[in-house]
C-alpha cells in the first residue's frame, strides 16, 4: 500500500479505519513489509525518559496521576538538580540508550527560573553526544526557540485521543492547544515526537481519528508513540480495562501503514506485555522503546534495562546507534 518510497498526507478516515480492521495476518504482513522499506528491521531505538520535575499538574487528564486534583500515591518532586539529572543521562547513555528524554509535570512552560535550568539540562546531556528530547507542556514561539537553541532534537506533545473524544479526556485545555504547540516546535526547528493512548473508552473511530491528524501534517512526526493506558489508582480511568494485545498491534500497524518513515514507539503499558506480545508489536512495525534503571515510565511500571536487553537479544534485535 505504501510501500514505494512515497509519503503520502491525504489519507481519510474510512482508508485508516479499513486498514485497522484488515484481517489481523494480512495488516501485520504489510505494515512488516512497510517497515523494511523504510527502516532496518534489525534495530530498536531505545530511548530513556526521566521525571525531571513530579506530579501537581493544575490540569486534569484523567489517566494521568501527576494532575494535582487526583488522590494517587504519587510523590511530589520538585525539579531536580541539573547534575542529578546529568547522571541518569550519563547512565541511560552507558546502558546504550541513545536518546534521553526529560519530563516536567506542567500544564506549560514559563519564563523563570525552573526553565533557565531546563535549559542547562539540555545543554548537558547534548554534550553527552545523545539525542535531546523535552516533554514540558505547551510551548509558545519563542521558548520553542530556545529550546531549540539549547540542543533539543525532539519535543514530545502527544494529541491522546482524537480531537471529537478530547472534551471526555481533558477539560483543561483544548485539542487546538495541543496543535499549536506542535506547530511551534515545527517552526523553530526540532523534531515532533506526538501520538496517542488507547484504552481511555475511545472507539476504533476515534483511534482513527487522531492518526489521521497526525498522517495528514505537513510533515509527519518523526516519533509516533501508541501508548496503553497506565490504569492508575485514584484517577478517573482507574478500572478501565486493560487493552487487548491485538488492538495494540492493530494501532501499531496502522501507524506504520500511514506514516511510514517515522519512529513507532511502543510506550506505555509494554509492562503488562508479555515478551511474546511485543514481538508481534515489533513485527507490525514498532522500531523504538523507552527503558530507564528506575523502571519507571514518569510514574507508571516500566521494564528495566537488564529485562529489556535480554528480550532484544532473544529477538535478535540491537540498538539503534545515535544519529548525532
Amino acid at each position: 500500500m505504501n510501500n514505494t518510497g512515497t509519503l503520502r498526507h491525504d489519507w481519510t478516515k474510512p482508508e485508516l479505519l479499513a486498514i485497522y480492521e484488515r484481517p489481523l495476518l494480512d495488516l501485520i504482513y504489510e505494515a512488516a513489509t512497510i517497515h523494511r522499506t523504510w527502516h532496518k528491521a534489525d534495530e530498536i531505538q531505545i530511548s530513556t525518559l526521566l521525571s525531571v520535575k513530579t506530579g501537581g499538574c493544575p490540569e486534569d487528564c484523567s489517566y494521568c496521576g501527576q494532575a494535582a486534583r487526583y488522590h494517587t500515591d504519587i510523590n511530589v518532586q520538585a525539579l531536580l538538580p541539573t547534575e542529578t539529572v546529568l547522571a541518569h543521562a550519563q547512565k541511560a547513555k552507558d546502558a546504550g540508550s541513545s536518546r534521553f528524554c526529560m519530563a516536567a509535570a506542567w500544564r506549560e512552560v514559563r519564563d523563570n527560573r525552573d526553565f533557565d535550568r531546563i535549559i542547562d539540562m539540555v545543554k548537558g546531556v547534548n554534550n553527552l553526544g545523545m539525542e535531546v528530547c523535552c516533554t514540558l507542556g505547551m510551548l509558545t514561539e519563542q521558548q520553542a526557540q530556545r529550546l531549540h537553541e539549547a540542543g533539543v532534537h525532539a519535543y514530545n506533545h502527544n494529541l491522546d485521543t482524537s480531537e471529537e473524544y478530547y472534551k471526555e479526556i481533558i477539560s483543561t485545555r483544548s485539542f487546538d492547544h495541543r496543535l499549536d504547540t506542535i506547530k511551534h516546535v515545527r517552526k523553530a526547528g526540532m523534531t515532533v515526537c506526538s501520538g496517542g493512548i488507547i484504552g481511555l473508552g475511545e472507539t476504533a473511530e476515534d483511534r482513527m481519528s487522531m492518526l489521521l491528524t497526525l498522517a495528514n501534517m505537513e510533515t509527519h512526526p518523526e516519533s509516533v508513540p501508541i501508548n496503553a493506558l497506565a490504569r492508575v489508582k485514584g484517577t478517573p480511568l482507574e478500572n478501565n480495562p486493560k487493552i487487548d494485545i491485538w488492538e495494540m498491534v492493530r494501532m501499531v500497524a496502522t501507524a506504520r501503514i500511514a506514516m511510514p518513515a517515522s519512529m513507532v514507539r511502543l510506550s506505555a503499558g509494554r509492562i503488562e506485555m508479555t515478551e511474546t506480545e511485543q514481538a508481534w508489536c515489533f513485527m507490525a512495525g514498532a522500531n523504538s522503546i523507552f527503558t530507564g534503571e528506575r523502571e519507571t515510565l514518569l510514574v507508571t511500571p516500566n521494564p528495566g534495562v537488564s529485562e529489556d536487553k535480554q528480550m532484544l537479544t532473544n529477538l535478535g534485535l540491537k540498538p539503534m546507534r545515535s544519529k548525532r
